[in-house]
């Protein structure tokens, strides 16, 4: 009984995890089980020994099919390495919260050394904008999204994502090797059987920047999406994702106290990633998502 039980569940994991595109949408439940993916692996490590106490070969070979599939998927994720090398721009994005008693000190960690940073749940005249406000020269913010920089902004506009309100803005920024279109978003949130406000706003996103003409462009913020949920497909092609481009690991940036998935992103087109990573933010929920490119002049 406890041979078969193994080879099934591992079979149905092997199953899951290299076939979770094929499952259907189950009312917004796949989506959400996609944002925890990686961590299907922590269950491997209980099979493997599982089957190695039943001694029987099958068994064993049954328990390592979920370990291979979860090592072709994730393992060139944890052994990346940042291509480095120089770099014209340096962003973040960061979620400071809007109850973040501390947000004054979030973005003062994050903002270090930074050329753009895209910050969502914004107060008015809060802690965090008069913090930034005192870094960086030039600022345009849309309600509870903002973007601060230190090159200026020469247009800047709200963008409609489909809230019923204005949470996103595009700003084109005029840097030393050019033009860069920048997009700050928070879109919807996504709990389990409740993604459809969060789906149509990535749809909306998704139309944004594919009319959008820029050769240079960024996307920052607070997707709620993960990189594995299957939604993010309309974003990711055509733009690449920092991270996965030029970070090491799975740069989880929610919750902040113990990561387990990754809604903030930055996205882009029409440059080189560098470095990408993720930085701790005072009293946040989420933590801050980093990156530096290299800006062809145009």
């Amino acid at each position: 009984m406890l041979r078969r039980s193994i080879m099934v569940v591992a079979g149905v994991l092997a199953l899951v995890l290299g076939g979770h595109g094929l499952l259907p949408d189950l009312g917004g439940f796949t989506p959400v089980l996609e944002s925890l993916l990686p961590w299907l692996g922590v269950t491997v490590p209980f099979l493997l020994a599982a089957a190695l106490f039943t001694r029987s070969w099958p068994v064993v070979v049954a328990a390592l099919l979920p370990a291979t599939v979860w090592g072709v998927m994730f393992g060139p994720t944890l052994l990346r390495s940042p291509p480095g090398g120089p770099s014209d721009v340096s962003v973040a994005t960061i979620n400071v919260g809007a109850t973040n008693g501390d947000s004054a000190q979030a973005v003062r960690n994050v903002s270090g050394g930074r050329d753009l940073v895209a910050v969502q749940e914004l107060t008015e005249g809060g802690p965090a904008a008069k913090e930034l406000d005192a870094r960086f020269p030039h600022r345009y913010q849309v309600n509870t999204v903002g973007l601060w920089s230190r090159f200026p902004i020469r247009q800047a506009r709200r963008v409609d994502i489909g809230l019923g309100w204005a949470r996103a803005l595009r700003a084109v920024v005029e840097t030393p090797k050019g033009k860069l279109t920048v997009y700050v978003m928070h879109l919807a949130s996504a709990r389990p059987g409740q993604t459809s406000q969060r789906d149509e706003t990535l749809t909306q996103a998704g139309k944004l920047v594919e009319r959008d003409r820029s050769e240079h462009l960024l996307l920052l913020g607070d997707l709620n999406t993960a990189t594995t949920d299957r939604k993010r497909s309309g974003l990711v092609p055509p733009l690449l994702d920092a991270q996965q481009e030029a970070g090491s690991g799975f740069g989880f940036t929610w919750p902040a106290s113990f990561p387990v998935t990754r809604p903030d992103h930055i996205l882009y087109r029409g440059l080189t990633a560098t470095t990408a990573g993720v930085e701790a933010a005072a009293g946040s929920d989420h933590r801050a998502a980093v990156a530096s490119f290299r800006l062809a002049p145009s």
